[in-house]
């Protein structure tokens, strides 16, 4: 079986090490139209344990599992400082895996490496352009002109995802998500807040969001509000200056860190614009091309979810094209297909509404924020009696690789 895999980024170089690790006797190619640097650009993200599970399954967590910073609590405060409550991320999970803070560079570079590491063939710098089938192959064109042949397509190419628009021309494009987003890490700063705790601001104008790290640092971000979709590039023209003056402006009426955060912060500041795909509606074409990651599911950063979702999905397909039914290598790929489907989309498309919800509340006007600011220490109230079982849904899933799938 040849599989080509158009995206580098996670969910990628890790569907082909659940390959190797499901024993499938297939030839594996991971195309990426980024260079390796690129690939590992980005700010900080939060990686759950549902994620190092997933890398857990296939043997894939041991570089990942002390990297970072666990985070255990997220706290809340809103723009007068005054606290709106406390919660575990989740409750303990019987593996004891946490979340942890990563930087994007650690998490995409130290899969990459793996892979690399275990064989797998990595192709940079070649954009998919477009496909057609001839026979039971997917033929595949890049920007340099050449054509792969393959008997599976996979889509992990992100938001604006081509293998998408292969399989379905008139999928809807992304939903914009009134926030921006910037942040970072400064080495040397040290905010008063209690390590594993991650304490996030509802500002009277602002989201923003501050965490100590063990090594005397800390790691920040910002959620401006943005009604209006940008332009494309139109951020990037932006400057640094610009971008603190809005922060502090922003920020003007609130108490805390944000403001020190904001002139430490090291150069360039850039703001990033935030996008989700609520539903999907072709997840693969019944014949040789199917998507996995933010390609089928994109999520607001706000669930934390994203690298996550990508793996999950990952294991879960080699487990479906593995055991899948079938003569051929494409009867195999045609059932396998609508199981991996039928197994993620209930669950990706919970968490993609949870993560707008999450953004939309960042942004809410003069009354949502009273609103908000009554409701929510409720909310956490409640969540922390039940000591973050509430959130096991989410962080708690288990794959079990080596079970066989149903069909």
């Amino acid at each position: 079986m040849k599989v080509l895999i158009i995206g580098g980024g996670v969910g990628g170089p890790v569907l082909a090490l659940a390959l190797a690790r499901a024993g499938l006797d297939a030839e594996v190619e991971v195309v990426e139209a980024r260079t390796p640097s690129e690939v590992e650009e980005g700010s900080w993200i939060t990686f759950q344990a549902n994620g190092m599970d997933a890398l857990r399954a296939i043997d894939a967590a041991g570089p990942l599992e002390e990297q970072g910073y666990p985070v255990e609590t997220i706290s809340f405060v809103n723009g007068r400082g005054r606290s709106l409550g406390s919660m575990p991320l989740a409750a303990s999970r019987p593996d004891r895996l946490t979340s942890r803070m990563l930087a994007r560079r650690t998490l995409a570079g130290g899969i990459g490496q793996l892979a690399r590491d275990r064989g797998i063939t990595l192709t940079h710098g070649v954009r998919f352009v477009s496909a057609r089938y001839e026979g039971s192959q997917v033929v595949a064109t890049f920007n340099d002109g050449s054509e792969r042949r393959a008997d599976l397509l996979v889509g992990a190419d992100g938001i604006w995802s081509r293998v998408r628009t292969f399989i379905d021309p008139s999928a809807a494009r992304p939903r914009y998500v009134p926030v921006l987003n910037v942040g970072g890490h400064l080495p040397g700063f040290r905010v008063d807040v209690p390590q594993g705790e991650f304490r996030m601001q509802f500002g009277t104008r602002c989201f923003f969001a501050w965490m100590p790290t063990p090594d005397g640092g800390t790691v920040w971000f910002a959620n401006p509000p943005h009604p209006g979709e940008p332009e494309r590039g139109s951020l990037e023209r932006i400057s640094d200056a610009s971008w603190r003056s809005t922060l502090h402006t922003l920020m003007a009426q609130d108490h805390g860190p944000a403001h020190d955060i904001i002139d430490a912060a090291p150069e360039p500041l850039r703001a990033w614009a935030t996008y989700d795909l609520p539903t999907v509606r072709r997840w693969h074409d019944s014949r040789a091309a199917v998507l996995l990651g933010d390609a089928a599911h994109a999520v607001a950063p706000s669930a934390g979810q994203g690298a996550s979702m990508a793996l999950e999905d990952a294991v879960t397909l080699a487990r479906c094209l593995r055991d899948a039914p079938g003569a051929t290598d494409s009867a195999r790929i045609a059932a396998a297909l609508p199981r991996y489907e039928a197994l993620r989309r209930a669950r990706t498309e919970k968490i993609v509404a949870y993560g707008h919800r999450s953004s939309n509340s960042k942004a809410a006007g003069p009354l949502g924020r009273v609103v908000r600011d009554a409701i929510l220490p409720l909310m956490f109230a409640r969540a922390a009696r039940d000591g973050g079982k509430s959130m096991m849904w989410l962080q708690g899933h288990h794959v079990e690789f080596d079970a066989p799938v149903e069909f």
